[in-house]
């Protein structure tokens, strides 16, 4: 079966919310609207624009006998599709398409739809916690923060929907719990998570052991340690790693399932405006080298700078205003999925807007994004 094809045969697996007999079939509508997602659609009337200029490229795939439906159509169907079905649905095709490499970090962070408030019906902006496959650039699913909960809840739900056997998973200070680090261990994965102020014991200990072991460069125990310098935009950023195995005397280090090892990391950043010396803290339960931790500690934040910057540049998520039914949810899954294959498009030599762009003038190009061809 070719690609096209698998795609088509997994949208047809997802719930017709409609009664009856509906005039356009459902898969027409998901496909067409993946698709101009990916070519620069924001919504519903330009999905229904493109679709009807990009009739007869989509004839190849589809039954478009009654033709292409209005964007109210795509509008009310997007809006009640459930996203506990489509979701999935779109993870099982990019994990098809790309494999996810084994061992990679795995970051997890949150992120507020700016726009997806509603004055009239009280509903909040929603939140959603998502995991990004730093080595592969792929959204590996997200979900939701419920009303009156955070990011703490969440986390453990959406790593039980995930696959992260295998992986390195990175989470900042809020996902710092002990039940976290226990979910991650139980799913099959290693953590290295932040440390702050929410777990002072904790904190004060780790502190107390760097700031002891540095004043004589850490002569009297075994350390990993990785140092880099970079200079770009008028600054320099030298960081330094330092990682070691968990010491027997560390407060509240029972509390962590597989606690293995602490680890430190100093950015000393030199600027016009003055100078900044950032200093964080971690737990991990897996002994790395000090490249290794040194790699996980700066590839988190591709969650932030490939996936959250590049929804909110090149997607305009902030500014998007759809949040009737579960139409905000499923735009936000709509988005990522055309963000991980247009960032796992290779062959165009530009950045994510131009390929949205590219792939909504050439149907070859919008063909090799969307089946990988």
């Amino acid at each position: 079966m070719d690609r096209s094809a698998s795609l088509i045969t997994k949208l047809e697996n997802i719930t017709d919310p409609r009664a009856g007999d509906p005039v356009y079939p459902l898969v027409n509508i998901l496909f067409m609207t993946i698709c101009a997602v990916v070519a620069g659609a924001d919504d519903y009337v330009a999905i229904a624009k493109f679709a009807n200029t990009k009739k007869d490229w989509f004839a190849k795939f589809l039954d478009l006998s009654k033709g292409v439906p209005s964007h109210d159509r795509f509008n009310t169907i997007i809006n009640a599709i459930k996203p506990e079905e489509f979701e999935p649905m779109l993870l099982a095709w990019l994990t098809e398409l790309h494999k996810v490499t084994d061992g990679q970090v795995i970051a997890i962070d949150g992120k507020t739809l700016r726009r997806s408030y509603d004055t009239a019906t009280g509903k909040a902006a929603i939140h959603m916690v998502s995991a990004w496959a730093t080595a592969n650039h792929i959204s590996l699913g997200q979900t939701i923060v419920e009303a009156k909960s955070n990011e703490i809840t969440a986390i453990p739900r959406l790593l039980e929907i995930i696959e992260i056997s295998g992986g390195l998973i990175t989470i900042d200070a809020m996902g710092c719990q002990t039940e976290i680090a226990e979910k991650i261990i139980e799913e099959g994965a290693d953590y290295c998570l932040a440390v702050k102020g929410n777990q002072p014991t904790l904190h004060a200990g780790i502190e107390a052991f760097f700031l002891d072991h540095l004043e004589d460069n850490f002569a009297r125990i075994d350390v990993a340690a990785h140092h880099t310098k970079e200079t770009s935009h008028g600054r320099l950023d030298e960081r330094s790693y330092y990682l070691c195995r968990i010491p027997s005397d560390l407060p509240d280090r029972s509390r962590w399932k597989n606690l293995a090892a602490i680890g430190m990391s100093i950015n000393d950043t030199e600027r016009r405006k003055g100078d900044q010396i950032a200093v964080r803290y971690y737990i991990i339960s897996r002994e790395l080298d000090g490249e290794t931790f040194a790699g996980a500690v700066r590839d988190h934040w591709g969650i932030e700078n490939s996936c959250h910057w590049q929804l909110d540049v090149t997607f305009n998520e902030d500014q998007c205003r759809i949040r009737k039914g579960h139409g905000d949810e499923n735009f936000s899954t709509l988005r990522r999925t055309a963000l991980s294959l247009l960032k796992k498009e290779g062959t165009a030599r530009c950045g994510v807007k131009n390929k949205r762009l590219t792939a909504g003038w050439d149907n070859e190009y919008l063909q090799k994004v969307v089946f990988n061809q």
